[in-house]
């Protein structure tokens, strides 16, 4: 499991109750692997490395915390904006913004991680019990939630009913 800290908050985030340490504010968690399908199909292979690569250095269709983070900044960041790419099927920010949240990411993220046998047992009990307003997937007692969906939910209808990228 890993857990993302950052030393600059996303504009509108409520971080009160959040785990405090000097490096900043702890506003996310993630996990890798993922809980192995019980219908026998093949478990995820993706390691903690690579979910973490995604998060830094990846793109809002594969990170849902970069997508979450390039909502938040997008007027901070010369207003970046979520567009479909390719087939139309896919959401980013453009290579542009990609670059600019990677950027805001050098400069006010930080990582880090533990590792445990069943890491979904231990991201569950996490966003039960750590407040944690940028999580969303099992998230739905936070009081950010809404607004978070909301968010998310306008950016993404912005992108869909412009040209693709």
């Amino acid at each position: 499991m890993y857990a993302w800290y950052f030393d600059e908050v996303p504009p509108g985030v409520d971080v009160r109750d959040c785990h405090v340490i000097p490096e900043g504010v702890m506003l996310y968690v993630g996990i890798a692997p993922k809980e192995p399908p019980r219908n026998g199909a093949s478990p995820n292979t993706q390691t903690l490395w690579n979910r973490i690569r995604c998060h830094y250095r990846g793109n809002a269709y594969g990170s849902t915390l970069r997508l979450t983070l390039g909502c938040h900044l997008a007027d901070k960041l010369d207003n970046i904006a979520l567009r479909r790419v390719g087939s139309g099927n896919r959401l980013t920010f453009t290579p542009y913004g990609e670059h600019r949240i990677s950027e805001w990411m050098s400069r006010h993220a930080r990582v880090t991680w533990v590792q445990a046998d069943a890491p979904w047992l231990l991201e569950t009990r996490a966003i039960e019990q750590l407040n944690l307003p940028l999580n969303l997937q099992g998230n739905s007692h936070h009081p950010y939630y809404p607004t978070l969906k909301a968010l998310r939910a306008k950016h993404k209808a912005t992108a869909l009913a412009l040209p693709i990228a």
